[in-house]
């Protein structure tokens, strides 16, 4: 498997202040953009994967909901999260 608990641990403490604090909307963006890069490099060398590519789509939506709720309630968390993160320019 792709995403172990020792990942998913590793990206919460480093985002999320701590391990166990998974609802902290930087460990969520951060747990949802390695995923949306595994099924990306999936879908570069499996075009006809469908199933994988619906997913993808929805892990996208989810993270662009997360993203503009951090917008609209905290300006600075949110230009902090896409620049470590390097989401978009």
């Amino acid at each position: 498997m792709y995403l172990t608990a020792e990942k998913k641990e590793e990206i919460f403490k480093e985002y999320g202040e701590t391990a166990e604090n998974t609802g902290k909307a930087e460990g969520q963006i951060a747990l949802f953009t390695y995923r949306i890069t595994h099924l990306s490099n999936h879908l570069k060398s499996n075009p006809k994967d469908f199933s994988t590519e619906l997913a993808l789509v929805k892990l996208v939506g989810k993270r662009r909901r997360l993203l503009d709720y951090l917008k609209e309630r905290d300006i600075d968390r949110y230009r902090a999260i896409i620049k470590s993160l390097k989401i978009r320019k």
